[in-house]
């Protein structure tokens, strides 16, 4: 495999510290014990609902109580509505209960942990779902017919790419099947504001120009729109770097070779190792040679919590990279 590959496969596998198996860690989505994906509020006077999907319409005809979340951050958008998956991946390799710690103790009852990128469908139709969440994955015809011949199955939206569902399209996706469409959209209009009343607190960010980047121990990559964590800086007044986005091809990352590093100067840098130390990014001469980085305007996420959530795409997660990560960036800008 040549450098490049490695490094657009680990971006990909690890998607930004994205692992293909895990155990579970907190969650949140109050419900009934006893396994079933149940709810603290009955939603059944919504159903039948039908979710457009890129793969056509799906109806559910009625409420879910087995759910089973494989797409990334479909179990903790899942548990913001209220409803408890009983089966989940675990993306973002947390362990445990297969959420980030912003999510902690919204399960009674821990789910069974699934694969990501090659579930087991024998292990999904044990747990004998009455709807499947996969919003966000790699979102082939192939995963969704084997998914479908077992449950009702939500996939990506039309006309979006692998992994590129924005956390609204998500949440109002699974809010629809789930029945709970209102909360969904009250979820949305609070983060909504959220975001608002950062812009407001830092009208400094307003055009200024973002590069965000990982390291890993391939090489470096950088994110173009479609993204989470562009889609998360451009909605506080950013824009990605016109150097980097020029770069955009089909997929969510670019590679960067360490000579193509001037790639990321920007108004702000932002940066953060995956499954590598820190110091491997402050600590490169080249990385210290990039004109944003000698004026002190980057910044290098060095704890996996923030890295986390900056990278989940998931509502409770940006409402954690809104508290922590804000600062951060204000105080790079200076």
């Amino acid at each position: 495999m040549t450098r490049p590959a490695a490094i657009a496969l680990t971006l990909v596998v690890t998607a930004l510290v994205v692992t293909s198996c895990g155990s579970g860690d907190d969650s949140g989505g109050s419900a009934t014990s006893g396994g079933d994906a149940a709810s603290d509020g009955s939603a059944s006077g919504a159903f039948p609902v039908t979710v457009s999907t890129a793969f056509g319409d799906v109806t559910v005809e009625e409420e879910p109580t087995r759910v089973v979340a494989l797409g990334w951050s479909d179990a903790e958008t899942a548990l913001a509505l209220g409803v408890q998956p009983v089966g989940a991946s675990d993306w973002l390799g947390f362990g445990g209960e297969g959420v980030g710690p912003w999510a902690e103790g919204r399960y009674d009852q821990a789910p069974e942990i699934i694969e990501t990128l090659e579930p087991s469908y024998e292990q999904i139709a044990a747990l004998q779902p009455d709807l499947i969440l996969d919003t966000r994955s790699d979102g082939t015809q192939e995963r969704y017919d084997a998914l479908s011949a077992i449950a009702p199955t939500i996939g990506q939206p039309e006309g979006v790419g692998p992994y590129q569902t924005t956390w609204q399209q998500q949440l109002e996706m699974v809010g629809q099947a789930l029945g709970r469409a209102e909360d969904a959209q009250s979820l949305e209009d609070e983060v909504g504001q959220q975001f608002a009343d950062a812009t407001e607190a830092h009208p400094e960010f307003a055009g200024k120009s973002v590069a965000v980047a990982a390291y890993t121990s391939e090489g470096w990559g950088a994110y173009v729109r479609g993204d989470s964590r562009v889609d998360f800086l451009e909605q506080l007044g950013f824009t990605n770097a016109p150097a980097v986005q020029e770069q955009a091809a089909e997929n969510f990352y670019v590679p960067v070779s360490e000579e193509q590093l001037p790639l990321l100067d920007a108004d702000l840098t932002v940066a953060f190792p995956i499954f590598v130390d820190a110091g491997q990014i402050t600590g490169n001469p080249l990385w210290q040679a990039i004109p944003s980085v000698q004026a002190g305007h980057a910044v290098v996420m060095a704890d996996p919590t923030l890295v986390n959530a900056f990278s989940s795409g998931s509502v409770l997660g940006i409402q954690y990279a809104l508290e922590n990560a804000v600062p951060l960036f204000a105080d790079a800008l200076g």
